[in-house]
C-alpha cells in the first residue's frame, strides 16, 4: 500500500507539472510572437559590412558544437582564405554551404565573421543576405518571409519539453569535487589567451590575470579543448608547447585564493599591528605561526581605517609594490624575509561553496528573455585603468578606477562581496570585479551589442541542450533583435531628438538620413535592452500593443498622444482585416504603394497644367503628417 502511495504521488506531480508547463510555455510563445511579429525580410541586401565572429563552442574537453555546424546557412563578410594555401574558400557575401563548411574545416579556421540579423542595417525587418539560409527550403531566403514569426515559433514550441523545477546542486557531497586542475584528454598543442603570468623561481608561470583562457589545438588548426584559468594557477607548460592526452597543464588549491608577488625583493609589513589590525596563530605541531588579517568589522574604533598591506622593495626605491590585504587574509611570511616573482604572499579562504540553485528549463529561458537583473549581479569594471580602495562607509567599501587620463570612477560595493582585484592592478572595461551571474544590461553598456548577443545565444542554447533540443542560432538572434529595437539619443547632432530621449532605432535611422542629405550631423545613440514583455508593448503600432496586455492604458495613452498607426507589422493587419504585408502580400502592398504614387504625381501634373499660372508649376506637394 505505501508502495502505492508513493508511486501516485509521483505521477499525479508529473501530470500537474505538465498541465502548467504548457500554459507557461504558451505564454513564453505568445511573448515572442508579439514581440517579433513585425520583422519581415524586406530588402536582398542592406550592405552592412559588419557580423558576428562565430567560433566553435568548447567546454572543457568536448565540443559542443563544431564553428561548421554555426557557420552553415549564414553570409561570410570577409572571404575566408586558408592560411597555409593562401587560397580563397568562400568569397566575401556568400551563403557558406556543406560544401563550404567542409573546406573551412580542412583548412583549420577556427572562427569566421558572418552576417547576422543583429548588425542588420536594415530600417524595418531585415535584409535577406544578414539572415543567410531559409532554414525550411535551404536556399537564401525569400523577400516577404516572416522571419519574426518562425523564431518565435522555432523557441516557444519546444518550450513543453522544458522542465519547470529549479535543480538542487551544491552542498556537501559537489563542493569537496572542485576542480583543482586541468587534465587534457587529446594531444595537440597549447596556445594560451589573454594571459598574464610571472615566472617563479622553479621556472613555471603562475597567472597574475583572471580572464585568462588556456586552449588545445590539433594538428588542424582546429580547437579541441578549453579552459578558465584561475588567477594563481601554475601552469605546467608555455604558450606552443605539445601535450599528450593526460597530462596536467595546470594546478591550483581551489580552497584558499592567493595573492601572488610579480615583483623580487624584501617583505616589509605596514599597518601590522598584534590583536590591533592582524590575530597571530601558531601552530602547535609545527611552531610556525601565521597572521591573519582581522575584518574591520571587528577592530576597535580606532583601528578601523588601518589597512595592513605587505611592500615589497626591489634593488631599486621605484621598484616598490604595494600589496593590500583584505579581511581574513592569511600571510605565512616574517617581516623581512625575501620573496620572488610568483611567490605566494597570502591567502584568502574561499567561503565553502553556498547550494547553488541552478534555475533550469522554462523560468531560465523566461528570465533571459526578459532581461530579469539577476539577484546577485557580477560586478563588472566601469573603466579602463588602475585599482584602488578609498574610504570605507558603513557596510560598503569604495573602489576607485583611475583611468590614464587621471579621471575616476567610483563605485560603493558591499563588504560581504568578495572583490577578486587587488589594489595597483589594471583592469579593463567589462572586466568582473566580483563573481556572479552577468547582467545582460551591464554587459551590452559595458561590452557592446555582440558581446550581449553571444552571451544571449550561448545562455539560451545552453537551456535548450541540456533537453537535447537543438535550435539554430538566428531565431535567437532575431529576438535579440527586437529586444534592442529602442535607442537612447546620446548626441541629437542636427536632428530634431532631445540628448537623452528613447525612440525607436528605425526613427533615428530615417531622421539620420534626412539630416545627412541636407549636410547636417546625423544623431549619435546607445542601445537599450528590454525585455519581450516591455518591447512588444513600447512598439510603433498602438493596435498591435493593445491587443497584447494592457489594453486600456495602451490606448488611453497613445489617444492623449495622438499616435498614428501605419499598419506596418502583420497583427496590426490582421486586427483591421488587411492583407498582411509578409509572403506575397508584401510585393501586393508595394506595388500598390508604387501605382498610388504614379496617380499622385500624374494628377498633380495635370492639374498643375490647369490651374497653375507659369512658372508655378513644380511639382511640389505636402507630405501627409505622420
Amino acid at each position: 500500500v505505501a508502495q502505492y502511495f508513493t508511486s501516485t504521488h509521483g505521477a499525479r506531480k508529473g501530470l500537474a507539472d505538465t498541465a502548467l508547463k504548457t500554459a507557461n510555455s504558451g505564454y513564453l510563445t505568445r511573448r515572442l510572437v508579439d514581440v517579433s511579429q513585425d520583422l519581415v525580410v524586406i530588402d536582398e541586401d542592406c550592405g552592412t559590412d559588419n557580423g558576428l565572429d562565430m567560433y566553435a563552442v568548447v567546454e572543457g574537453s568536448e565540443v559542443v558544437e563544431s564553428l561548421g555546424e554555426r557557420v552553415l546557412g549564414r553570409v561570410t563578410v570577409n572571404p575566408i582564405v586558408d592560411a597555409k594555401s593562401g587560397e580563397e574558400i568562400v568569397a566575401a557575401n556568400t551563403l557558406i554551404d556543406e560544401f563550404a563548411v567542409e573546406k573551412i574545416s580542412d583548412a583549420g579556421i577556427d572562427h569566421v565573421l558572418v552576417r547576422s540579423v543583429i548588425t542588420c542595417e536594415s530600417k524595418s525587418g531585415v535584409c535577406a543576405k544578414c539572415y543567410g539560409r531559409d532554414l525550411a527550403r535551404g536556399n537564401v531566403i525569400n523577400k516577404g518571409e516572416a522571419v519574426g514569426i518562425i523564431a518565435a515559433q522555432s523557441i516557444g514550441e519546444p518550450g513543453t519539453q522544458l522542465t519547470m523545477r529549479t535543480f538542487h546542486i551544491g552542498g556537501a557531497a559537489s563542493s569537496a569535487a572542485v576542480a583543482s586542475s586541468i587534465v587534457v584528454k587529446t594531444s595537440g598543442a597549447i596556445r594560451l589567451h589573454d594571459v598574464k603570468a610571472v615566472e617563479n623561481k622553479d621556472g613555471n608561470l603562475i597567472t597574475t590575470a583572471r580572464s585568462g583562457v588556456l586552449s588545445l589545438i590539433d594538428q588542424h588548426g582546429q580547437e579541441r579543448e578549453r579552459y578558465k584559468l584561475p588567477y594563481g594557477a601554475t601552469l605546467q607548460v608555455k604558450d606552443g608547447d605539445s601535450t599528450e592526452p593526460g597530462m596536467t597543464v595546470a594546478t591550483w588549491d581551489p580552497h584558499t585564493r592567493p595573492i601572488i608577488s610579480e615583483a623580487t625583493g624584501k617583505v616589509k609589513f605596514v599597518d601590522f599591528e598584534e590583536d590591533v589590525t592582524v590575530a597571530v596563530t601558531a601552530d602547535a605541531e609545527t611552531g610556525l605561526s601565521t597572521l591573519t588579517v582581522i575584518d574591520p568589522a571587528e577592530r576597535s574604533t580606532a583601528a578601523r581605517d588601518r589597512r595592513p598591506q605587505i611592500v615589497i622593495s626591489g634593488k631599486k626605491k621605484s621598484d616598490s609594490s604595494t600589496y593590500f590585504l583584505p579581511a581574513n587574509a592569511v600571510i605565512n611570511l616574517h617581516d623581512g624575509s625575501q620573496v620572488a616573482a610568483g611567490d605566494v604572499l597570502a591567502r584568502i579562504p574561499q567561503e565553502s561553496g553556498k547550494t547553488a540553485d541552478i534555475t533550469g528549463g522554462l523560468p531560465r529561458v523566461a528570465d533571459l528573455f526578459e532581461a530579469r537583473k539577476p539577484k546577485e549581479p557580477a560586478i563588472m569594471a566601469e573603466a579602463t585603468g588602475t585599482i584602488s580602495y578609498g574610504k570605507e562607509t558603513k557596510g560598503k567599501q569604495r573602489l576607485v578606477i583611475t583611468r590614464e587620463d587621471g579621471t575616476t570612477h567610483e563605485e560603493l560595493i558591499p563588504k560581504w562581496r568578495q572583490i577578486n582585484v587587488f589594489e595597483g592592478e589594471q583592469v579593463e572595461m567589462g572586466e568582473t570585479i566580483s563573481e556572479g551571474e552577468p547582467d545582460p544590461h551591464d554587459t551590452l553598456r559595458l561590452k557592446g551589442v555582440k558581446a550581449l548577443a553571444s552571451y544571449m545565444t550561448k545562455e539560451i542554447q545552453d537551456v535548450y541542450r541540456l533537453q537535447g533540443v537543438k535550435i539554430n542560432d538566428k531565431h535567437i538572434e532575431v529576438i535579440v533583435r527586437q529586444m534592442l529595437k529602442r535607442v537612447e539619443i546620446t548626441d541629437p547632432g542636427e536632428t530634431t531628438f532631445i540628448a537623452g530621449e528613447q525612440t525607436s532605432r528605425q526613427r533615428v535611422l530615417e531622421e539620420n538620413v534626412r539630416v545627412e542629405q541636407l549636410g547636417g550631423a546625423p544623431a549619435q545613440y546607445k542601445y537599450i535592452l528590454m525585455g519581450i514583455t516591455k518591447a512588444s508593448l513600447a512598439t510603433e503600432s498602438f493596435v498591435s500593443a493593445a491587443s497584447f496586455q494592457e489594453t486600456t492604458r495602451v490606448l488611453t495613452e497613445s489617444a492623449v498622444k495622438g499616435s498614428f498607426d501605419q499598419l506596418m507589422g502583420l497583427k496590426e493587419n490582421v486586427i483591421v482585416g488587411r492583407l498582411i504585408p509578409a509572403g506575397t502580400g508584401l510585393a501586393y502592398h508595394e506595388t500598390r504603394k508604387e501605382s498610388r504614387h504614379l496617380d499622385e504625381s500624374l494628377f498633380l501634373q495635370k492639374s498643375g497644367e490647369n490651374e497653375l499660372p507659369p512658372g508655378d508649376a513644380n511639382g511640389e506637394t505636402e507630405q501627409p503628417a505622420e
